[in-house]
């Protein structure tokens, strides 16, 4: 068996295929390519558990993990490793590869709706939970994706 680089794999892809990728199999799912052995790729969303598949409302049961902002209220940054390397045992358990998290915005109006789902107001906590929490994913093989950047103040 020959490793092809991702480079090689797309090269290897014709048009149409190229295309199926832009597209959701589903809506945690992106077409695979059986003909190069690529398979189905899957992400799940967090950032306090591992949603897996089904609609956005219902679906498949999960753990509940603590929100952001009370993993934000210990100041550690080793909790949220460890918090992080459970979640990656969630998203394998949802067949998925990547978990849509963390949040990263940094608190700046009390009414901002997701501040729940982000860690602090300040940046330097911010950037040590959400290191901790992302290496503890990605120690287990799970990717993460930061999302929620500054400027998420208002969900209106």
């Amino acid at each position: 068996m020959t490793t092809r680089t991702p480079e090689e794999l797309i090269d290897e892809l014709t048009l149409e295929e190229q295309v199926s990728l832009l597209a959701g199999q589903d809506f945690w799912s992106v077409n695979p390519i059986e003909r190069l052995g690529i398979g189905t790729f899957r992400v799940t969303d967090g950032p306090n558990g591992a949603r897996g598949g089904g609609g956005l409302i219902g679906g498949v049961t999960a753990a509940c993990y603590p929100c952001g902002i009370a993993i934000g209220a210990t100041w550690d940054p080793g909790l949220a490793q460890e918090i992080g390397a459970d979640l990656a045992r969630e998203v394998k358990s949802k067949n998925a590869h990547v978990s849509l998290a963390p949040t990263v915005n940094i608190h700046r109006s009390v009414t901002n709706g997701r501040n729940f789902e982000c860690y602090s107001e300040d940046p330097e906590l911010t950037a040590a939970l959400a290191v901790g929490y992302v290496t503890g994913l990605q120690e287990a093989g799970v990717s993460a994706t930061i999302k929620h950047f500054v400027g998420n103040e208002s969900e209106i």
